[in-house]
């Protein structure tokens, strides 16, 4: 596999295939916005660090 990849590039002069992200499902996308109106909201509790989070979670 590691030579037919190899012999690929040569003949391509590059990596034999497309690089390209990903683009988000609807899902992703409405998760992602969430997060930033929950990151920019001032009423929503912040932690600073994994013990204060821990407490507010009873775990």
């Amino acid at each position: 596999a590691i030579n037919m990849f190899l012999r690929a590039s040569i003949r391509e002069s590059g990596i034999p295939f497309d690089l390209k992200l990903n683009q988000p499902n609807e899902e992703t996308i409405k998760a992602i916005e969430e997060g930033r109106r929950i990151g920019r909201d001032k009423n929503v509790r912040s932690y600073d660090n994994i013990d204060e989070l821990r407490k507010a979670l009873e775990v």
